[in-house]
């Protein structure tokens, strides 16, 4: 059994039906906090669930941490930044009519969410670190064109090693 702080109780209680049903867990609320009680697994991986949705993602996309290699990472801007006026660094990561974090999820197949100066995401672990990287280089104030290039970069060098045959197939 495991209690979580959570600040938005009502939108947990909204996902809790297909929490419970998606994973084989029971979950209760207090004031201002969720027990959650299932095996240790489930535990971990609901606790990972509700924080994402309490964070700001949607249910669908916190689910994706059910998937094996889905993660969720959260980035605070001030790490990497000594700019003092950190809307307008939110602004660059979200860009015109959120094109540029649109740009960066359809990318990395990520999903990003920027709550106040925290930036959360999820994505599998074979994209984890590019996009970290891309999005830490637009807090640093790199170009948006020079970003994309180099996500896009790094998805062609992961598609060539999924495609190198390694001389293993046998044929018959």
């Amino acid at each position: 059994m495991k209690k979580i702080p959570v600040e938005n109780l009502n939108k947990i209680k909204k996902a809790t039906p297909r929490i419970e049903d998606r994973i084989k867990i029971k979950i209760s609320f207090g004031n201002e906090f969720v027990t959650i009680k299932g095996s240790e697994v489930n535990e971990f991986l609901t606790e990972q669930i509700i924080n994402a949705i309490d964070f700001g993602f949607n249910v669908e996309d916190a689910l994706l941490l059910k998937r094996d290699g889905f993660i969720i990472e959260f980035i605070k801007v001030k790490e990497f930044t000594r700019r003092k006026n950190l809307k307008d660094v939110r602004a660059r990561i979200i860009g015109k009519d959120g094109k540029a974090r649109k740009t960066i999820e359809n990318l990395t197949g990520a999903e990003i969410v920027i709550k106040d100066n925290t930036i959360g995401v999820i994505v599998d672990s074979e994209h984890l670190d590019s996009t970290i990287q891309g999005i830490e280089l637009l807090i640093q104030g790199s170009k948006h064109g020079n970003v994309f290039s180099y996500l896009e970069k790094q998805n062609v060098k992961r598609n060539q090693l999924d495609d190198d045959d390694l001389g293993l197939k046998v044929d018959s």
